[in-house]
């Protein structure tokens, strides 16, 4: 359980620091946009770091899954479009794909 609370609070530090990044860019923001992206995706990637996965690149699957149900909470929450059934049932699937890889049995 420790992993997958790790892999929703990363998911937040990204999808935060992309955002204020875009914010900073594409919408004219001020420039403590852009340090606050930084420093939030610099957060990211010391949260992913701190999973109990063996690999990075099974750490790395995990997070995909629960980077695009984040996202499309994200886009429901802070944007305020709601996600059609296209999006809800691809979010269901990544996130079963990212549940079975991190607590699928593993041979020692």
């Amino acid at each position: 359980m420790r992993s997958l609370a790790i892999y929703v609070a990363a998911a937040a530090a990204e999808i935060a620091g992309c955002y204020a990044i875009w914010t900073w860019w594409r919408l004219g923001g001020a420039t403590g946009w852009a340090a606050a992206g930084v420093l939030s995706l610099g957060l990211f990637g010391l949260l992913l770091s701190l999973t109990d996965v063996e690999s990075a690149g099974r750490a790395f699957a995990v997070y995909g899954g629960i980077y695009i149900a984040a996202s499309l909470i994200w886009l429901r929450v802070v944007e305020g479009v709601a996600p059609d059934r296209w999006d809800l049932i691809g979010g269901a699937v990544s996130v079963t794909g990212a549940l079975i890889i991190l607590y699928g049995p593993r041979q020692a």
